[in-house]
């Protein structure tokens, strides 16, 4: 697979990994839109939300957003969620990720 996420999660292309399960990676983005912007992806390859068979998935990407909005102290301010459904609607790598995004007012931000 030539996946820039699943060679992210193999090791093979580096990145800033701000936590890791069995399940889930998330790492800081490197071009961030705000002050905190990880993204957070399922280590199971699955290229669009309409490919997401186990819902389950879903589940564990929420928590540990939660988790990781907590750590950066962004749970209280407010953080904002954003995912990408296909090549038009700005999806650039074809692995579902969710982008986490806070650390300032996110009121007008386009992020892409």
């Amino acid at each position: 697979m030539d996946c820039i996420f699943c060679k992210i999660i193999s090791r093979q292309i580096p990145a800033s990994i701000i936590y890791e399960d069995d399940k889930v990676l998330a790492f800081n983005d490197i071009s961030p839109k705000a002050p905190v912007h990880v993204l957070v992806i399922p280590k199971t390859h699955v290229d669009t939300v309409d490919e997401l068979a186990d819902m389950s998935v879903v589940a564990d990407l929420f928590l540990v957003m939660k988790k990781i909005a907590a750590e950066q102290g962004i749970d209280k301010s407010g953080y904002r969620i954003v995912v990408n459904q296909g090549h038009d609607a700005g999806q650039a790598v074809p692995h579902l990720h969710f982008h986490l995004l806070g650390g300032r007012s996110l009121l007008g931000l386009s992020i892409f």
